[in-house]
């Protein structure tokens, strides 16, 4: 499971695809405020990714660090969540310092294909098969978010499940195009498996970012 993928840039700059206010749509920390981060880059390549437009980092600017945390500031945010694309594609230890020395909290949504870098309050590993993570970001992770496409990957999530740590929170949420085929496919499986919980994207029923 390790994985020798090197990450990009000296985290200086990052390239930005957008930013935004606004509460969490997902997990654990649904409903809460957080000022969102999503970086550019990604070679993953999910086929029902809802972030297509984040992928190719060349197409969103390179912006500076020490701006992106200016904006948190000025936003009022007390939490960041940093998403992407893959953001361990880039060195986050700049930004992460700067926020923390805030008295900002960091949260990273990751698949965590790539090497650990940040010091994080919160991490939410998103595995994907055709890119496990590293066991690094395993025994780390706060909380663990499975897609579910299909009935198959319900034993994908048990087998990540073995992998972290027992203080990890559990979650399975419907890949949205195919919402009403696996909601009950999942329902039953939480019934029967109450050690998961489920996540639903709230913030795609509000209508907000």
């Amino acid at each position: 499971m390790e994985n020798e993928r090197e990450v990009k840039s000296d985290g200086v700059r990052l390239p930005v695809v957008e930013e935004f206010f606004t509460l969490q749509g997902e997990g654990f920390h649904t409903g809460k405020a957080a000022y969102f981060i999503r970086l550019g880059g990604c070679d993953i390549g999910c086929s029902w990714c809802d972030s297509r437009f984040s992928w190719n980092e060349d197409l969103h600017p390179m912006v500076e660090t020490r701006n992106i945390i200016a904006h948190v500031i000025e936003s009022g945010a007390n939490s960041v969540v940093v998403t992407g694309g893959e953001p361990l594609m880039w060195p986050l230890d700049l930004l992460c310092n700067g926020l923390r020395n805030k008295n900002i909290r960091t949260f990273i949504e990751t698949s965590g294909a790539y090497p650990l870098s940040g010091t994080w309050d919160w991490i939410c590993l998103s595995p994907k098969r055709n890119m496990p993570p590293t066991a690094e970001i395993c025994n780390l992770a706060d909380e663990l978010k499975v897609i579910v496409q299909d009935e198959s990957d319900f034993e994908w999530a048990e087998a990540y499940h073995l992998i972290v740590r027992k203080e990890c929170r559990l979650y399975l949420q419907p890949e949205w195009s195919r919402f009403e085929d696996v909601i009950p496919k999942i329902v039953d499986y939480i019934k029967k498996n109450p050690h998961w919980r489920i996540s639903l994207q709230a913030h795609k029923y509000m209508h907000i970012p």
